[in-house]
C-alpha cells in the first residue's frame, strides 16, 4: 500500500511538471518579438529583446560639436536582426518586415567644452546614460508614401520608454532618409561597418 501511494504521488508530480512546462513555455516564447506588432490605431509596440540582435554601429553627434543644438546629441546604438543583416549584405536591400532599432545614449559626463572627457584610454567620448529609442519598419504597402519605411519614436528621455508609438510625421524622419539615403534602402549604411562590408564578414 505504501509503495502504491508513493508511485501515485510521483505520477501526479510528473503530470504536474509536464503541465507546468506546457503552460509556461509559450509565455517565455512571447518575451521576445522580432516582427512589428501593429495595433488597431496604427501604433507599433516597442520590440522586446532587440539588444540581442546584431549591433551594427553607433554614430555620435554631441551638442558640443553642433553649436549646442544637435538633433540627436547622443550615440545612436543601432540593432538589426541577423537574418536581415545577412539579406542586406546579399541583396543590397532589407526584406519586408525588417525592424531597425536605434537606442540613444548620452555622452558620459563631459568635462571639456567639446563634450569630451579624459579616461585612462585617453581623451574622448564615452557612453553615458540611455536616453531614448527610435524604430523604423519596412512595409512597402503600409508606408508607400515614405519610401516603404515607417518611423516611430518611443521618447527621447531616460527610461522607462513608452511601450507604443504612432508613426512620426514625414517631416520629422522620412524626409531626411528620402533626401540622403534613398540609394541604400532608406538606411544610413555609411555609418554601420557591418552593413558596408561584403558577405562573409
Amino acid at each position: 500500500m505504501y509503495k502504491y501511494l508513493l508511485t501515485t504521488i510521483a505520477g501526479i508530480g510528473l503530470i504536474g511538471a509536464a503541465l507546468s512546462l506546457r503552460t509556461t513555455l509559450p509565455v517565455a516564447a512571447q518575451t521576445e518579438s522580432s516582427a512589428a506588432v501593429f495595433l488597431p490605431d496604427g501604433k507599433v509596440k516597442l520590440p522586446v529583446g532587440f539588444r540581442k540582435w546584431v549591433f551594427v554601429g553607433a554614430p555620435l553627434t554631441p551638442n558640443a560639436l553642433n553649436n549646442g543644438n544637435a538633433g540627436f546629441p547622443e550615440y545612436h546604438h543601432v540593432y538589426v536582426e541577423q537574418k536581415n543583416v545577412d539579406a542586406y549584405l546579399k541583396t543590397g536591400a532589407f526584406p519586408e518586415g525588417t525592424i531597425i532599432v536605434k537606442e540613444l545614449t548620452r555622452v558620459l559626463d563631459p568635462t571639456f567644452p567639446d563634450g569630451s572627457r579624459k579616461e585612462p584610454s585617453g581623451r574622448g567620448f564615452f557612453n553615458g546614460e540611455l536616453n531614448g529609442i527610435d524604430l523604423s519598419v519596412k512595409d512597402s504597402k503600409r508606408f508607400a508614401k515614405t519610401g516603404g519605411w515607417g518611423y516611430f519614436t518611443y521618447g527621447h528621455h531616460p527610461r522607462p520608454y513608452e511601450q507604443t508609438a504612432a508613426e512620426a510625421p514625414a517631416s520629422q524622419c522620412a524626409g531626411c532618409h528620402t533626401l540622403y539615403v534613398s540609394k541604400t534602402d532608406m538606411t544610413w549604411i555609411q555609418f554601420y561597418p557591418l552593413l558596408r562590408d561584403k558577405p562573409g564578414y
